[in-house]
């Protein structure tokens, strides 16, 4: 069995942006919920014990817990090269010093759009976008290495030539260009953010002059929405594989929408070793590995590369965990997918929030 490479540690729900596309769950932890820094700290140490060699902090939005600085130099005396995913509106000068003298070693940070209008809109929070360019700032001047990531959609998918000026201009080292994927409050959200077949062509064709014309600048990745596949991508890996995340109320999980499976019963660090999590959990050995596929997975020869999909897709689509994922067009549901796509009309948002 591998080892995981990285931990996401998902320190908590809160935040102050409401992105319709939040990739936390629709039932939302609520702070007396959350795990507490001693505890953090403890699943850093068996983290790093157990193989990670990164931790991935963030939420919800990490910053808005007061132990955030405790947090991080708990990561870093584990050992663990550490990374803040951060919307970056409560970063200012004092806190990243505090961050950098913690162990700090990168920073993700979020952008909804380049128009203030609409990134205002898609985040349900007025000046974010000021305030995450002042972030970029501070990261950058503190010397640490930055990464924008840039979620992008059928309402913004019309500014991604400003996205990749706007990383260079905030001097990014790296650009996420990662489509919605379509689990959780995306899910809900679906028929105002998928894009047409036409956005994703134009997106796929910008994407690759940019990497051609910023090639040693700027690193960009790209995240493609499934609904325009033939074939699935390889979610996370494999399910149990190379990923492991931790809830803010210490629920281990195989790739951060795992919760939106209902009959699983995940392991919970308050009550076992992260090690045992792993290892021998009935929720991460359910879909490890082939065994577990149906036809027409068990027979195809892209098996042990794609692992069947995402079982987050299946069960959300399908009811069923065990089923091909639709994304595949060997799936009896590929269907559906295409049909969403031609569906997707609306404008209006559910924003994300606790009930």
């Amino acid at each position: 069995m591998n080892p995981p490479l990285a931990l996401l540690a998902e320190l908590t729900h809160r935040c102050p942006l409401r992105c319709p596309y939040c990739s936390n769950p629709v039932e939302l932890t609520r702070a007396s919920g959350e795990l507490t820094t001693e505890e953090w700290a403890r699943v850093f140490r068996e983290a790093a014990a157990l193989g990670c060699l990164q931790v991935h902090l963030s939420g919800g939005e990490p910053t808005v817990r007061r132990d955030i600085v405790e947090i991080t130099r708990a990561a870093h005396a584990a050992g663990l090269y550490t990374n803040l995913i951060t919307a970056g509106v409560l970063l200012d000068a004092a806190l990243m010093a505090r961050l950098v003298e913690a162990g700090l070693d990168h920073v993700q940070l979020s952008v909804q759009d380049t128009d203030p209008a609409g990134a205002e809109r898609i985040g349900g929070m007025k000046g974010a976008p000021a305030r995450k360019e002042q972030a970029a700032r501070l990261v950058t001047q503190a010397g640490l290495p930055l990464t924008l990531n840039a979620v992008v959609h059928r309402q913004n998918l019309h500014n991604l030539p400003l996205l990749i000026e706007t990383a260079l201009r905030w001097g990014a080292g790296r650009l996420e260009v990662a489509h919605v994927q379509y689990y959780g409050w995306a899910l809900m959200n679906r028929d105002a953010l998928l894009p047409t077949r036409e956005q994703l062509d134009e997106a796929t064709r910008i994407v690759d002059a940019a990497r051609v014309a910023h090639r040693g600048r700027l690193m960009i990745d790209y995240v493609v929405p499934d609904y325009h596949a033939a074939r699935p991508k390889s979610c996370m890996g494999g399910w149990g594989n190379r990923f492991l995340g931790v809830s803010p109320a210490g629920r281990v999980l195989p790739c951060h929408a795992a919760e939106s499976i209902t009959g699983l019963d995940f392991p919970n660090v308050r009550d076992t070793s992260l090690r045992a999590a792993w290892e021998d959990s009935d929720a991460f050995n359910r879909f490890r590995g082939t065994g577990w596929m149906p036809e027409p997975c068990r027979g195809c020869d892209r098996k042990e590369k794609d692992w069947g999909g995402c079982r987050c897709q299946a069960f959300a689509l399908t009811g069923d965990a065990t089923a091909t994922d639709p994304a595949c067009a060997l799936s009896p549901d590929h269907g559906m997918l295409a049909a969403a796509v031609a569906e997707a009309t609306s404008p209006d948002f559910r924003y994300r929030g606790f009930d």
